[in-house]
């Protein structure tokens, strides 16, 4: 299951790298921030499902909300004129650390 998994993650990677995408620099923020909302839906993911509780309808209404409300909130600050996309920057930053950091824990007591 594993070897799939790496496989498939190693695959997505060569694919990314290959096919450059390219995105106006208005959209800097909000690409910044959604990477970090997929990045810490999918390390909760993987945390869940390393503790046998995942379920995926709560990992796709996670990512889905994750991305809207920080989306939201980077909107809502360039109307304001207030760089409100850090505060999402440092919350998704902080919980990607501490989900890989239990995950880290998890396989060092496994193996």
């Amino acid at each position: 299951m594993w070897l799939l998994v790496l496989f498939c993650l190693l695959l997505g990677l060569l694919i990314g790298f290959q096919m450059p995408v390219l995105f106006p620099l208005v959209f800097a923020k909000y690409m910044s921030i959604a990477v970090l909302a997929a990045l810490d839906s999918v390390f909760g993911g993987i945390r869940a499902y390393m503790e046998d509780g995942f379920d995926n309808t709560i990992f796709i209404t996670g990512f889905i909300t994750n991305t809207l409300l920080a989306g939201g909130l980077a909107y809502l600050g360039d109307q304001l004129g207030v760089e409100l996309y850090l505060a999402a920057v440092v919350v998704f930053g902080v919980r990607l650390f501490q989900n890989l950091a239990i995950i880290r824990r998890y396989l060092l007591k496994k193996y």
